[in-house]
């Protein structure tokens, strides 16, 4: 049977309401969160409750949510590697209210990339302000990270452009230039990145060894 979304009754007037309807997705693990629930709906938020179990992750997967609310005492351990794995494969800003303040379990929310954890519980006039600050956040995360991985797959196709490049040079008495322009002519006839095309050329040579 399809999650549907409990949608509160959206009050124009409200000054703290959302300017777009957000779908949190809030786990229910311990306690009452009838509260929590009632505050992201008056703040016009869409808020599903799900019970935190094995399947979390795969009901992330089928729900598809905007963000991912904890309302608890101390998030377990398997809870922590749930997160680590979501932050993996399927990244969402994650915000947990909890009572354990230790920098220890802090420690091990921020490596499992929550987006927010707040020690000393919600409050509706900072509710709000602290879903959206810890989305933004998470845009920042998550374009920090793209940054990173372009930058990493850029230096692995230099190391690969020079390696085809000195192959070029070795078998073909090639210039560097003369071996660069080659290269790059084979990738555009081929509509493939000047990556690719140096794999080829490697992979090629090392056949022919």
């Amino acid at each position: 049977m399809p999650h549907r979304w409990c949608t509160n009754v959206f009050n124009p007037t409200h000054t703290k309401a959302t300017p777009i309807m957000l779908n949190v997705l809030l786990m229910d693990s311990e306690g009452d969160n009838a509260l929590l629930a009632d505050s992201l709906g008056l703040l016009g938020f869409n808020c599903l409750r799900i019970q935190y179990g094995p399947e979390f992750l795969e009901l992330i997967k089928d729900i598809k949510p905007d963000a991912v609310i904890f309302n608890l005492g101390t998030p377990s351990a398997n809870l922590l590697g749930d997160l680590h794995q979501l932050s993996q494969h399927h990244p969402l800003p994650v915000i947990m209210f909890a009572t354990d303040g230790h920098i220890d379990t802090i420690n091990q929310a921020i490596k499992a990339e929550v987006s927010a954890y707040i020690v000393d519980g919600f409050t509706c006039d900072r509710l709000a302000s602290i879903i959206f600050v810890a989305l933004a956040r998470f845009r920042q995360q998550q374009s920090l990270k793209a940054a990173l991985e372009e930058a990493r797959a850029q230096l692995e196709d230099r190391k690969l452009i020079d390696r085809a490049k000195a192959i070029l040079i070795k078998t073909q008495n090639f210039t560097e230039d003369e071996a660069y322009h080659t290269l790059r002519k084979l990738a555009m006839d081929r509509n493939i990145t000047l990556g690719e095309m140096a794999k080829n050329v490697i992979a090629m040579a090392a056949l022919l060894k």
